[in-house]
């Protein structure tokens, strides 16, 4: 892991406010670079996850650190472990359509047990509560670009819903927590995240391209490839979500890129800046996959002075990198042995 890598000033914030965090789901891919950015800029960090989805990979250069304890343990029993903290990151879900349409009732118990968990020990500690939602609460979203007060347009019977409606619910669950015991809590959406660390086998579009335009294996586009998604690297992710905790803010909140892409469009960029020879291949389009998906991030800018600051291009050549380095090691060298193997 980049560990010489400065904390951001959102981090360092953050590390200064708030001296124990607990995160759950911290072994996952957006979890581990919170983490490592929390610990880098001088928090105590708890990381609590089941490795159901998560990697010991993502974590083992902090195992051993004085700043960092790693528990495996569902995220749903959290509710009476004695984790004294200031602040709860609440990430622990399933996060790609083929892990949350796999474990489905897995999906749906984090967002309404889990989250009942961590709410609970942040209520016992006074601590402040940050869940990571999702742009997936607008569904295939009638209105453009989308702004928090849209209610959405979601199918709660649909082949998304064990994860549309978790995380749904994790916000009512949240708010009404918020409001009955006066709880400090913050709702994060977050919108498509990339970057180093994504499983290749996860099934989202972007470690999927880049892993098969690298073997030059055709790039598989889903109908005519002219949805959208609005792209941000985890970098600007990690430091908007910060911002938001270090905050006195509620939400919610988007965090999202604002340069919208079609997947058509993104696959052609892949397979340009690897130099592939991958030829696009179209197959069956996903059903309710959602036509167009960009935040409107203005309560984001007004509020925590946040705003994406790497472009698609440098974010995708940094991720590309990243590909070619791990499969440099992996070809090299023994991998990292994980002492919590997923089942």
């Amino acid at each position: 892991m980049e560990t010489e890598v400065p904390p951001s000033i959102e981090g360092r914030g953050c590390a200064e406010k708030f001296k124990r965090v607990l995160i759950t789901g911290g072994a996952g891919f957006l979890g581990s670079h919170i983490v490592l950015e929390l610990v880098t800029a001088g928090a105590e960090v708890v990381c609590v996850d089941d490795f159901s989805t998560g990697q010991y990979a993502n974590l083992a250069a902090l195992v051993g650190h004085p700043r960092f304890t790693l528990i495996k343990a569902d995220a749903c029993g959290m509710g009476s472990l004695h984790i004294p903290c200031d602040l709860v990151l609440h990430l622990a879900s399933p996060a790609s359509p083929r892990d949350y349409t796999r474990l489905s009732l897995e999906t749906l118990q984090v967002g309404s047990q889990g989250t009942f968990a961590a709410l609970t020990l942040a209520r016992r500690f006074r601590a402040r509560f940050v869940l990571a939602s999702t742009s997936e609460v607008y569904g295939d979203p009638l209105e453009h670009p989308q702004k928090e007060d849209y209610r959405g347009n979601v199918n709660s019977t649909g082949p998304r819903s064990m994860y549309d409606e978790a995380k749904r619910y994790a916000e009512a669950l949240t708010s009404a927590f918020a409001a009955r015991y006066d709880t400090d809590v913050a709702i994060a959406r977050i919108f498509n995240t990339y970057g180093p660390r994504m499983r290749a086998d996860d099934g989202r579009a972007i470690p999927e391209f880049i892993e098969r335009a690298l073997t030059n294996q055709p790039l598989r586009v889903h109908g005519d490839g002219g949805q959208t998604r609005s792209l941000c690297y985890v970098d600007d992710t990690v430091r908007g979500f910060l911002a938001l905790a270090a905050s006195s803010f509620s939400g919610p909140v988007n965090i999202g890129g604002t340069e919208e892409i079609t997947l058509l469009g993104l696959a052609k960029i892949v397979i340009k800046l690897i130099g592939s020879k991958s030829a696009i291949q179209h197959v069956d389009a996903k059903h309710e996959d959602p036509r167009r998906r960009r935040p409107d991030i203005s309560r984001a800018h007004g509020h925590l002075k946040w705003a994406p600051r790497i472009t698609l291009r440098d974010g995708l050549m940094r991720t590309i990198d990243a590909a070619r380095r791990l499969s440099s090691a992996s070809t090299g060298a023994a991998a990292v042995r994980d002492p919590f193997p997923q089942p």
